[in-house]
């Protein structure tokens, strides 16, 4: 039988769209799902300590936001564009996949000069191939070291925050740094994502002691979050649908604990959509987690039989977007969505900055 895009659907009112997040980390709200019983509970994020016990781990992705917007003008005319820094293909040449806008104005061998806030020209790049209607590869123009190039890119780049977020908040007066530091988890250390694992940024420093004080274990993996996991389905088969590649790693030392909660029947708790989908793609022959970088492609729909995770922490997704429907492969369609039905009736906040789910 065939999994149909249009059984995730669901009715919510934009006004549920968080623009800011919680004034603390740990305070947004908490639902949480479990999938023996049904049950629906409303709680504190910060609450989710009660949930789990000495031995049980959690599995966080330690990727880093870099500032990837950053605003240029073409040359001759000055016109302002506005490019998205991707990934980059080749270090030592300086290549990267970007999106333009407006691209109709951007062609191969192009010129863009980009200045700080003073207005002095400090970086040039050229256009040197398309790759989709909005798509371009460009070449930065740097001799310095690949250090220096990225606090090069973090003088001149944005925060990467979705565009329904600028759009939402319109003129509203957003305190300065707020997204540089709340979009950004408080363990991330590899730099490479253009898209904050929107769940673990509800983990505070303080709930991270409280939580090793308990007893429980942190493992780290990596996977650089790319636009490609918001990308809109069009199909209506499932099957079909490819999702865009995302580099990930899960290194020998991130393995151990967790395939020993799994060995003495603990709870492993994948903490967002990316880090169970780096933990799927990496599974061995014996069912346990196991060493593996590269990049993976792995799409997660109903029906599914998950290896290593048995619960789950995500935010509130879009409806008929890939995360949901993974969501539901993990809880059971007909639960996630009567949940989604209670949060949109509860007014919980959703999206990037919104509240989590707990699916245990």
């Amino acid at each position: 039988m065939r999994t149909k895009l249009s059984s995730f659907d669901f009715k919510m009112n934009d006004k549920l769209i968080a623009d800011v997040p919680a004034k603390q980390r740990d305070e947004s709200r908490l639902m949480v799902v479990h999938r023996d019983t049904g049950e629906i509970e409303h709680k504190t994020f910060k609450d989710i300590i009660d949930y789990f016990d000495d031995g049980d781990t959690f599995i966080f992705n330690n990727t880093k936001v870099f500032p990837a917007r950053m605003y240029g003008k073409k040359e001759k005319t000055g016109a302002k564009i506005e490019v998205f820094l991707l990934r980059e293909l080749n270090n030592e040449a300086r290549l990267w996949d970007v999106l333009v806008d407006p691209a109709r104005k951007i062609r191969v061998g192009n010129k863009l000069y980009f200045s700080d806030k003073n207005g002095n020209e400090i970086l040039v790049a050229e256009v040197v191939d398309n790759t989709t209607s909005r798509g371009r590869t460009i070449r930065f123009f740097y001799d310095g070291t690949n250090e220096e190039f990225y606090d090069v890119l973090k003088e001149l780049g944005h925060t990467p925050i979705p565009k329904y977020i600028q759009q939402k908040r319109g003129t509203k007066r957003i305190p300065e740094g707020l997204d540089a530091e709340r979009y950004q988890t408080i363990y991330a250390k590899e730099i490479g994502a253009v898209a904050a694992p929107t769940a673990g940024l509800h983990f505070s420093r303080e709930l991270m002691k409280r939580l090793e004080i308990k007893g429980i274990n942190f493992s780290e993996i990596t996977l650089h979050v790319g636009l490609g996991t918001f990308r809109s389905i069009d199909v209506e088969d499932l099957s079909k649908h490819k999702m865009d590649a995302e580099y990930f790693k899960v290194s020998e030392e991130s393995i151990n604990h967790v395939n020993h909660s799994l060995k003495h029947d603990k709870k492993v708790c994948a903490v967002g959509t990316t880090s169970m989908r780096s933990i799927e793609s990496a599974v061995s022959a014996t069912g346990t987690l196991k060493a593996a970088e590269g990049w993976t492609n792995k799409f997660i729909y109903p029906p599914y039989d998950f290896s290593i995770a048995n619960s789950m922490i995500t935010n509130f997704h879009l409806p008929k977007s890939s995360l949901i429907i993974m969501v539901a492969a993990f809880g059971g369609r007909d639960l996630i969505m009567e949940a989604y039905e209670q949060a949109v009736k509860q007014k919980y906040r959703f999206y990037s900055y919104g509240d989590a789910m707990l699916i245990l």
